[in-house]
């Protein structure tokens, strides 16, 4: 089996459970195994957390950012594993050293880069570090802990 190096929707979709609302990852480039990858988010007017954060003035929440950041971190893992079956769970056990920068509204594309600090392809707790952009310029970081589980 060769493992894919970008995960389109279709994918994201076999192997994250999650759904609208909170799918909070279009596609993932540059997956390099279980090391590094790339998600990206576009962000539209459409989504239901802007109708109340802020009314007039939207802005994308700082937890979905990090969200956005985990479930990029859970693609990366689930494809470079072979994980498509829909039954992968993604649990947080702890973030920290999160920090955010800059606004990040409907129009944007918000471009999260992962690197894992710890963990491996049957290891069920993980150590990512995550940092989000716009056009360059950071909005929010973040580490995080997840423990990576597969639903039977």
């Amino acid at each position: 089996m060769t493992t894919p190096t970008t995960a389109d929707i279709q994918l994201i979709q076999k192997i994250l459970p999650h759904r609208y609302p909170f799918l909070l990852v279009d596609k993932v480039h540059s997956i390099d195994g279980t090391s590094s990858a790339v998600g990206i988010k576009n962000v539209t007017m459409n989504e239901p957390h802007f109708q109340g954060h802020f009314p007039g003035a939207p802005i994308m929440p700082g937890v979905t950012i990090v969200e956005a950041m985990a479930q990029t971190a859970g693609v990366m893992c689930g494809a470079s594993m072979g994980l498509t079956d829909g039954n992968l769970l993604i649990y947080f056990m702890s973030i920290d050293k999160c920090k955010f920068r800059r606004k990040v509204i409907p129009g944007d594309v918000l471009e999260m880069k992962l690197e894992t600090l710890r963990g491996k392809p049957g290891g069920k707790v993980w150590r990512f570090k995550g940092i989000a952009t716009v056009e360059g310029e950071m909005a929010a970081e973040a580490e995080f802990a997840a423990m990576m589980d597969q639903q039977t």
